[in-house]
């Protein structure tokens, strides 16, 4: 079941208003960084908006589907570490997501990597940390 988008209320991801924040990016406006792509990313996991991850998600690394109705997780805040922008197409995001599944606490830390295709920002892949 697809959530329904925060209008004013405060964005998923932490920073600020979705209006201002990550709404522009799920309406379609390419995220300028790849930390907004990432942010983006994470609220849209939270919103349940399947087609916008997909859309994000590198042609050459991108699932066939993602299943997101299935997925028991409560995510519950993003936090941001780093962000490197390692050449002009290429750039790293590394965050901490926690969620709970079943009433138990987990934390994603990921460092990920994105690539710009004709100025589009694409999530790449990632590797968990511990």
């Amino acid at each position: 079941m697809k959530k329904t988008k925060p209008t004013t209320e405060s964005c998923p991801c932490g920073g600020g208003s979705y209006e201002t924040c990550c709404g522009p990016y799920h309406a379609g406006k390419p995220a300028p960084t790849a930390e907004a792509l990432m942010r983006s990313r994470y609220s849209a996991y939270v919103l349940g908006l399947e087609d916008y991850l997909l859309a994000t998600w590198h042609p050459d690394t991108r699932p066939a589907a993602l299943e997101l109705e299935q997925d028991p997780a409560r995510w519950l805040g993003l936090e941001v570490k780093q962000h490197d922008q390692v050449s002009g197409e290429h750039a790293t995001v590394t965050f901490v997501a926690r969620h709970k599944v079943g009433g138990r606490a987990f934390r994603l830390h990921e460092h990920s990597r994105f690539q710009r295709i004709d100025g589009r920002w694409f999530y790449l892949d990632g590797d968990t940390l511990s």
